[in-house]
């Protein structure tokens, strides 16, 4: 390809800081999003420990990556040097946490200036903005030019070398005497070619001979050495970090990255010859729809093209190797087509499109658009993208942050948004037109509630030039039109209650079921709104496991999204648990606080989940185990027995209490339970067995000389006043107002409120 040039500043400069500062101790390669690549010894010199430290970073917690763009990435052992990120860019500065999840410790060689391992794979906590362009890899060879920028990301540090020698997993590098030196803060960077296309290999070190002094030995023996991409490639996958290789973009082979040429691309090629001749046969009219197309991608023609047209073959390799050419191509192609030819090549071509794993659905100028406008709305209210989201894609298991929480932040949008993209189309409009894409139909029903005119106003103008260049018929999109603002202008049934359903996570390597590892417990949660008029609606169901407190925050957000202005605020949370989860804390969980994300002075408030809201315990699976309990239940409310069973010495054992609730009280709806551990959890299933659908007991006692800590609680009073009874002491309690040891734990099975179902239907295509 050499009528598609990209420019030489082309791609994203990372840095990997110190500690607790904005200098950088190296530099790193973005893999994708959600990964950045860059060498042990960087992470070990950004954590202040000995740079060949072979001990997993882990437990030194999150490292702080810095990404810049507008000009290629680059970056003794070269270590920092401390440089700070310069003010000229820090504007464009995009810091973000990140954790070590691959590591290939440094391993040094007896006798050798060299040494072996020496890389290191860090997830971010939040996707990189869409701005910043993953890496591109290709092979290392001899004689390659190639540039690597250091860690601080000046554009004035960029160093020029040539690979003069490649052996094995080495490649070593030489510099011309003028110009910059490859030496501290280099290291981890990736090695650019000079048309800053893709990157051969990382930096890793300056070769330094023994005694030798370091700046003067720098200067005047510009030698140093790299991992190339042949070498990474082998070193990550001896780690099995088989799905980091898969995410890599490599020049040459289909990937996920922004470049996703490979071993088809000629034939999927072929395929886009023939329409584009049918559209762009004329040279000059080629020439200009290839300019605003390179322009739109940050290509540059060739030198020397002037008004010479690309090959109709280069124009369509482009198409199936970038992800956003062809709908770049076509908005510019759209307002030109007339005939009913052109339309129907034009179509053709975005049906072909359709066909490729890596073409996107919008253009570079769409896909920015879009994300203003939903940023401008999201910054308005965090919840309205998630809420038009599970109207307008019901039956689409919605990706990542969208179906993780009840509210969005606008940082997610750059990872929703194209992910949504890859969703397919709704069923089709009937008479050859093409259906109306998932991503359309969110930003139809966006625009429906957005709060203010002008979000309304520009994505429904969004809409419409999106639907023209894809062909849509006008009939379907004001079909989704009218769909949303039906939507918009209902008014649901109040929100009643919040459900929260936990399962415990999967068993991490030390066998401890739902732990992290660090003895921290996880699990998998979906929370839930349940309406008055029985309906539910999932507004939380993250994809893997959550901490506790991780999940105190999402149900919080769940309850203050799910009551409008003129509503009062949510105080119940329903826990569905196993038997197995009866004994959960799940009161004492972490909410947060919003007043943090506003005034950062007080981002330190907390307030546990049993003190904000009327927390109660349910056990479905009980009822699975014993068929008659649920009948019992409806029994013993319907019953209206205003007594409360009390288990003391006089009831302790299984039998003792088995037959009161067969005979004396047959119809009470409430049990409170004291006595040892043990017995306690068998006298709890005999209880939830019989359909008994309040019990109260304290997690913590230990016998009956226990029971008059819950005295504070009335446990025999008022049944219908229980749950805020428990709420006010529990917030007493977790308030550090109230000297108690008690942690009551309370089950209130609700016979007229049943726990939303598991299962969720989604559209087979």
């Amino acid at each position: 390809m050499t009528w598609f040039r990209r420019p030489a500043a082309a791609g994203s400069r990372v840095s990997l800081l110190y500690e607790g500062s904005a200098k950088a101790a190296g530099a790193a390669a973005l893999l994708s999003p959600r990964r950045v690549l860059t060498c042990a010894h960087v992470v070990n010199d950004a954590l202040g420990r000995d740079l060949h430290c072979a001990e997993h970073p882990a437990p030194a917690g999150p490292l702080t990556v810095a990404l810049r763009g507008s000009a290629a990435p680059g970056g003794g052992p070269a270590a920092g040097d401390g440089t700070e990120l310069g003010a000229a860019g820090a504007g464009g500065t995009h810091r973000v946490t990140a954790t070590v999840s691959v590591w290939v410790p440094p391993q040094p060689r007896p006798s050798a200036l060299e040494w072996e391992g020496d890389l290191a794979v860090l997830d971010l906590d939040e996707p990189a903005p869409s701005r910043f362009r993953p890496v591109v890899w290709r092979d290392m060879e001899e004689g390659q030019e190639l540039r690597a920028w250091h860690g601080g990301g000046e554009a004035i540090t960029f160093a020029d070398i040539v690979v003069g020698f490649k052996e094995g997993r080495y490649g070593y590098l030489d510099g011309p005497l003028s110009g910059a030196a490859v030496g501290p803060g280099y290291s981890g960077g990736p090695l650019w070619t000079r048309d800053a296309s893709a990157v051969a290999g990382l930096v890793v070190a300056h070769l330094m001979p023994p005694g030798a002094e370091p700046l003067g030995m720098q200067q005047a023996v510009r030698r140093s050495w790299a991992v190339p991409w042949q070498a990474v490639r082998e070193e990550l996958a001896r780690a099995g970090a088989a799905d980091v290789l898969e995410e890599c973009a490599v020049a040459g082979r289909p990937g996920r990255g922004p470049w996703c040429g490979g071993p088809e691309t000629p034939r999927a090629a072929a395929a886009f010859v023939p329409v584009l001749r049918a559209l762009l046969d004329d040279p000059r009219r080629r020439a200009d729809h290839a300019r605003a197309l390179a322009a739109g991608l940050g290509y540059t023609a060739a030198p020397g093209s002037g008004h010479a047209a690309p090959t109709v073959e280069e124009l369509a390799e482009l198409l199936v190797t970038e992800e956003r050419a062809l709908a770049t191509l076509t908005e510019s192609l759209a307002p030109a087509v007339r005939s009913g030819a052109d339309r129907e090549a034009l179509n053709s071509l975005l049906a072909l499109g359709r066909l490729e794993r890596c073409v996107r659905l919008l253009s570079v100028g769409e896909h920015r658009l879009l994300l203003e406008d939903l940023r401008r709305a999201t910054a308005a209210d965090a919840t309205l993208v998630p809420r038009a989201a599970r109207e307008a894609l019901r039956y689409m298991a919605l990706p990542g942050p969208l179906g993780a929480s009840a509210r969005l932040a606008e940082g997610d949008l750059d990872a929703v948004v194209p992910a949504l993209e890859g969703y397919p189309d709704g069923p089709s409009a009937g008479g050859g037109a093409p259906p109306v894409p998932a991503l359309l139909r969110l930003a139809a029903f966006v625009a429906s509630a957005a709060p203010d005119r002008e979000t309304r106003d520009s994505l429904h103008g969004w809409c419409d030039r999106v639907a023209h260049r894809l062909g849509i018929s006008p009939v379907a999109l004001a079909e989704r039109r009218a769909d949303a603002a039906n939507w918009a202008a209902q008014r649901p049934s109040p929100v009643s209650r919040v459900v929260l359903r936990l399962t415990p996570g999967a068993p991490d390597a030390g066998g401890a079921p739902g732990a992290d590892g660090q003895g921290t417990e996880r699990y998998r949660c979906r929370i839930s709104l349940v309406r008055k008029d029985g309906t539910t609606t999932t507004v939380a169901a993250p994809e893997g496991t959550c901490a506790p407190d991780e999940i105190g925050r999402l149900v919080r957000e769940a309850a203050e999204g799910g009551h409008g202005d003129d509503a009062y605020p949510l105080t119940q949370v329903d826990v569905v648990v196993g038997r197995d989860g009866l004994q959960l804390a799940v009161d004492g969980w972490d909410t947060g606080n919003a007043l943090g994300d506003l005034f950062p002075g007080l981002d330190g408030l907390r307030l546990a989940l049993g003190a904000k809201y009327r927390v109660a315990l349910r056990c479905p699976e009980m009822s699975r185990r014993s068929p008659r309990r649920e009948a019992e239940m409806r029994r013993r409310w319907a019953a209206g027995d205003p007594g409360v069973l009390v288990v003391d010495e006089t009831c302790a054992t299984l039998q003792q209490l088995y037959q009161r609730l067969e005979t004396s009280h047959k119809d009470v709806a409430g049990v409170v339970l004291h006595g040892p551990r043990e017995e306690r959890d068998r006298l709890l299933d005999l209880c939830l067995a019989l359909g008994v659908p309040v019990v109260l007991w304290d997690r913590e006692a230990d016998g009956h000389g226990h029971a008059a800590r819950l005295d504070a609680l009335a446990p025999a009073g008022p049944l219908h006043g229980l749950p805020e009874r428990v709420r006010e002491f529990r917030a007493g309690v977790y308030g550090a107002t109230v000297l108690s040891e008690a942690r009551p734990a309370l089950v209130w099975e609700d016979a007229e409120l049943p726990v939303p179902g598991s299962l969720e239907l989604l559209d087979p295509s």
